[in-house]
């Protein structure tokens, strides 16, 4: 049993930022491989686009399931079993026949192995970190800026030497690492249990309450999950289609393949210094207030891309989208921790991602038509 703020939780640390690059930056490198897919499975835009739709779905919708494996098991086992599930879900997605064996096995499979993995290792640090918590997130979110800016660039090379069939089972064997991250993670010692204050009506309650009680009484919490699970359904569109839209206006694939990677590479550098910022003073309890402002800018930047489809407009808006999806990915979390408390974060997260996983799926397919 490790204790919060101790030495081992660097190493635990470290081994969430790396998970967070396997699971959370693996959906950006589907865009690669959008037209091969379509061409082998003879399949519509709207038809393929349900693959991203599903996987990311997914990845987000199985927060409960998770939250359960969690409590019961610790975050170490559930890491664990994540990085067995996508592994499998992936390698068996290379023999795929048809579009809907590819949904079932690389979409619900390997979604749900993402899942575990990504939300095992977010949890994990709340419990590692009291202190520094903020830096923690803000730095393991790195892991997703760094996935993203390798998993095209190396999936745009498989993709050449392999063919798409090859790179999947490549890619669940990469995947599998999670299960070596998991290990690190040892159980922490829990504090001696207390009552916690719900934020909704500032009446002290015991640690066992029903967590659809946020949904329905805690007023900052719906606020905020209504509002994200919004946000989300045009939020991950540009890494499912920048590089088709690129490539459709006569951008070769290679190099529309880079401006993915550029994202990731601005979310390395930006998503820290944001998490830096984000401790000072200044705004202490008023987080909410620097995410919102990232939000409207990631919103507003879309304008951009859609103007024109040029190389270097494209670029502009990369940085612009990059440097605001920085800001969202390093407080999205923290921001739940503090409008919930740690205590019912577990929980909290659970219900957020299935909000957040019913716009995610819709959000593909409707772009796709």
């Amino acid at each position: 049993m490790e204790t919060p703020d101790g030495p081992w939780a660097w190493g635990v640390l470290v081994a969430a930022l790396i998970t967070n690059g396997l699971t959370l930056g693996f959906p950006s490198c589907i865009g690669v491989f959008y037209k091969d897919l379509q061409n082998t499975f003879q399949v519509s835009n709207s038809e393929i686009s349900w693959f991203p739709s599903i996987i990311t779905a997914v990845l987000h919708a199985g927060g409960p399931l998770c939250s359960i494996i969690v409590e019961r098991f610790g975050c170490r086992a559930a890491v664990m079993a994540g990085g067995l599930l996508c592994g499998i879900g992936m390698v068996i997605s290379s023999f795929s026949q048809t579009i809907v064996h590819l949904y079932l096995s690389a979409g619900i499979i390997g979604g749900l192995g993402l899942c575990f993995s990504f939300q095992a290792a977010i949890t994990v640090l709340g419990y590692y970190f009291i202190k520094r918590r903020t830096l923690a997130n803000s730095l393991a979110s790195t892991g997703a800026s760094i996935g993203m800016a390798l998993w095209p660039i190396a999936s745009q090379h498989l993709l050449e030497t392999m063919g798409w069939r090859g790179s999947f089972m490549i890619f669940g064997g990469v995947l599998l690492n999670c299960c070596v991250c998991g290990a690190i993670m040892r159980p922490v010692k829990a504090p001696p249990p207390a009552p916690i204050k719900d934020g909704a009506n500032g009446v002290a309650k015991g640690v066992e309450e029903l967590e659809h009680d946020l949904l329905l009484r805690h007023r900052r919490y719906q606020i905020y999950t209504i509002g994200v699970s919004g946000m989300v359904m045009g939020f991950v569109l540009p890494l499912f289609y920048l590089v088709p839209y690129a490539t459709s206006n006569g951008i070769d694939e290679s190099t529309a393949a880079l401006l993915l990677s550029l994202i990731g590479f601005i979310n390395i550098f930006t998503r820290p210094v944001s998490g830096l910022v984000s401790q000072q003073r200044i705004f202490s309890g008023k987080l909410i207030y620097l995410f919102s402002g990232a939000v409207i800018l990631n919103g507003l930047c879309n304008l951009i891309c859609a103007s024109s489809a040029s190389f270097p407009v494209l670029i502009v808006y990369c940085v612009l989208y990059g440097i605001s999806m920085s800001v969202i990915g390093s407080l999205l979390f923290q921001v739940l921790m503090d409008i919930v408390g740690m205590k019912r974060f577990p929980g909290a997260f659970g219900l957020f991602t299935i909000m957040e996983s019913v716009t995610i799926l819709l959000g593909p397919p409707l772009a796709g038509r």
